[in-house]
């Protein structure tokens, strides 16, 4: 079959119509182990810590939308971050972005550290900074583009090229663009890693992170490590995933339609101070972003006027919840000084620009009418008389 335009892929890719039945969906192989039919007679499947064909039809379709070879299945994006740093030894340091994930930061200082894998935050916005923070014991770079929260774009293809160059890894973190918006591998990267909890689940009904590479080394490191640490996906989140991927080009569509009306309101709008969204043309990234993208995805921060109270802001919504997470078809909104980043200091998240007025926003697929007026009747509400 001649290759897939990326909406055919999600439904087709990864093979996965089971085998022995036809089934058009991969059944869910609800079992713990496998028989074997004599000693030494090893089966394509053991146990399921191991290898489970459920979870094997997801890992083969996250690898082909990526554009990778091998897929890795996760019991969550965290477990997926902690499997990757494990590639990692005592003495090895991690760059990362200057304003990424607070659970990444927080399973780097307060976890890793413990085993003296050590971390430094780094302007992978500015290619000559971050080669100059590149010492001998760098081991890899790891960026989110855009990232989380303030939407910075880091151009993928140069710190892929700085990284081989100085022979360490390229790690990103593709949750917000998912491979229908951003395919980092086709940039040279080495690791790519989601938490898909977000858009490929889509429904904030399951938890789970996703690792895809193209290096058959580091698949066969990836992969012992995998088993041996354990924290994997279970049949029934996998199949619950392989569901929300089918969706995933006409659910994103929609995300990123609402979104690019959402982002040119706020900018717009008297009340608001300033609009991180790298789809606004203009906007810091909007060149590297449309280079390497399809375009500014779904997710938007900003900042209202000092004469607006965002705690009122936040309880005057109707229609978008105030909730952790993002990437579902409901709208959410989120406080990422007191929630998502909340395990970052404070005078770390003031020097990166995650102030204690900032609002995060992912754009929901519901009408984009009723987001409008939700965000401006709360707005309204906040204002300070």
């Amino acid at each position: 079959m001649d290759k897939l335009h990326p909406e055919s892929a999600v439904i087709h890719a990864g093979n996965t119509v089971d085998p022995l039945t036809g089934a058009v969906n991969i059944p869910i192989y609800q079992t713990s182990t496998f028989q074997q039919k004599a000693l030494g007679q090893h089966p394509a499947w053991e146990y399921a810590r191991t290898g489970n064909p459920t979870r094997a039809a997801l890992e083969r379709l996250i690898a082909e939308l990526e554009g990778g070879t091998h897929g890795f299945a996760f019991a969550s994006g965290m477990a997926a971050i902690a499997t990757v740093l494990s590639l990692f030894k005592a003495g090895d340091k991690i760059l990362i972005s200057k304003n990424v994930y607070g659970g990444t930061y927080r399973i780097l200082d307060r976890v890793f550290q413990s085993f003296d894998l050590q971390y430094a935050i780094a302007d992978t916005e500015n290619m000559e900074a971050l080669e100059k923070a590149l010492t001998p014991e760098v081991k890899a770079i790891l960026v989110e583009s855009p990232a989380n929260p303030l939407m910075t774009v880091t151009d993928l293809a140069a710190v892929a090229d700085l990284a081989r160059r100085h022979g360490i890894l390229s790690i990103v973190d593709n949750t917000f663009m998912t491979p229908y918006l951003q395919k980092p591998l086709d940039y040279g990267t080495d690791i790519v890693l989601h938490s898909a909890t977000k858009y490929l689940g889509g429904h904030s009904d399951v938890v789970a992170g996703l690792v895809v590479v193209k290096d058959q080394t580091l698949a066969e490191r990836l992969a012992f490590l995998q088993n041996a640490i354990g924290g994997v996906l279970g049949p029934q989140d996998s199949f619950l995933l392989i569901r929300g991927i089918k969706t995933l080009a006409v659910r994103m569509d929609r995300h990123v339609e609402n979104a690019e009306k959402m982002a040119a309101f706020l900018n717009a709008h008297p009340a608001v101070k300033k609009v991180y969204y790298p789809g606004l043309p203009g906007a810091q990234g909007y060149d590297i972003q449309k280079k390497q993208a399809k375009n500014g995805g779904a997710m938007i921060s900003f900042e209202l006027n000092e004469n607006y109270d965002y705690h009122t802001f936040f309880s005057s919504l109707r229609l978008i919840a105030l909730a952790e997470s993002l990437g579902g078809v409901e709208s959410l909104a989120c406080h990422p000084a007191t929630m998502t980043h909340a395990s970052i200091p404070k005078d770390i998240r003031d020097q990166v620009g995650i102030t204690d007025n900032l609002i995060r926003l992912s754009t929901g697929i519901e009408h984009i009418d009723d987001l409008k007026a939700d965000v401006e009747q709360a707005i309204q509400m906040a204002r300070i008389i």
